[in-house]
């Protein structure tokens, strides 16, 4: 995984708006079928991972925990976030690439 690659393209979503942060947003942009990657922290509680990674798998969404919540939320100038909702294609293909590189 590159992890200055990654924390720079979760950077640019955010600025231009391709992402949904926070439990509301996320839910909302998952079950509206908008999101098209999950990113859950890796240090998120055993039940807040497992309720994304069901919901992402109940609503066909890939997702990966990857990043703690401190590095997703400075990663998109925000507090610590547990998870981000990609919601574009273009997007979510970089930070895919970036995670299996």
């Amino acid at each position: 995984m590159n992890e200055s690659r990654l924390t720079a393209l979760l950077g640019f979503a955010q600025k231009a708006r391709k992402l949904a942060s926070g439990d509301a947003a996320v839910d909302k942009a998952v079950k509206s079928g908008q999101a098209k990657l999950l990113i859950i922290a890796s240090d998120a509680s055993d039940n807040t991972r497992k309720g994304y990674r069901d919901m992402a798998d109940y609503y066909n969404v890939t997702y990966y925990e990857v990043l703690s919540k401190d590095q997703i939320g400075h990663s998109i100038g925000k507090p610590p976030r547990a998870v981000l909702a990609v919601t574009d294609t273009g997007f979510g293909k970089a930070i895919s690439e970036a995670l299996n590189s």
